[in-house]
């Protein structure tokens, strides 16, 4: 199944129930916070399936993020990656990435 396909089936359930129509990004975004700490905890006791249901329901939130917002995700994606893609640096031991300067 495709990103594009999952992601109208998101919005078509979201709809159906009412999210979409109902709620709001703020409402949503809270959401997200909740399904981030859920993912948080997952990842801290390395439960694969918990992770992995903690990443979907993050997109889900995110997903209804933007249909609420009349956006649509892959397209936030792919502008965020054209903004990126030239970017050069690296991942320091500290975790924080330095971005390379030319001078």
């Amino acid at each position: 199944m495709s990103w594009n396909m999952t992601e109208m089936d998101v919005i078509r359930w979201s709809e159906a129930r009412g999210i979409i129509q109902n709620s709001t990004s703020e409402a949503q975004l809270r959401k997200a916070y909740e399904e981030m700490d859920e993912l948080r905890e997952a990842i801290t006791k390395r439960d694969k399936d918990g992770i992995i249901d903690g990443l979907g329901d993050v997109l889900v939130c995110l997903i209804n993020v933007a249909a609420i917002e009349y956006l649509d995700l892959t397209q936030c994606l792919q502008s965020a990656y054209q903004e990126i893609k030239d970017r050069k640096g690296y991942l320091g031991k500290d975790g924080i990435f330095v971005k390379e300067t030319n001078g």
